[in-house]
């Protein structure tokens, strides 16, 4: 008994045992605390799909899964001109929603 109580007062006055131990046991603690939170916040999430009656319900008028498939889509984008455009900015929330002015502003390529 009294040998490990010697190894404890020697290892205590080391400033990496005082320091370290606490350090290590805040960062492996924390980390299960943590743990615990965030599962309770995929517990209590009330998240669900969407059903397509409940969409119309609200107004949302869902497509049909049959109706969007990568080919129709590339079909659609297929003839687009990607290569000739101009860089338009938004309007701004302050400003007037007026269509954008083209004096002396039109793109270079």
């Amino acid at each position: 008994m009294n040998s490990l109580q010697q190894k404890f007062l020697y290892y205590s006055r080391r400033k990496s045992f005082r320091y370290g131990v606490p350090f290590l046991l805040l960062i492996v603690g924390g980390s299960f605390g943590l743990q615990q939170f965030a599962q309770l916040r995929y517990t209590f999430s009330k998240k669900g799909s969407l059903t397509r009656q409940e969409a119309e319900k609200y107004g949302i008028n869902m497509k049909q899964k049959e109706d969007v498939t990568l080919e129709g889509e590339y079909e659609k984008i297929k003839d687009l001109d990607i290569e000739h455009w101009d860089n338009v900015r938004g309007p701004r929330p302050w400003e007037e929603t007026s269509p954008p002015s083209t004096t002396g502003t039109d793109a270079k390529h």
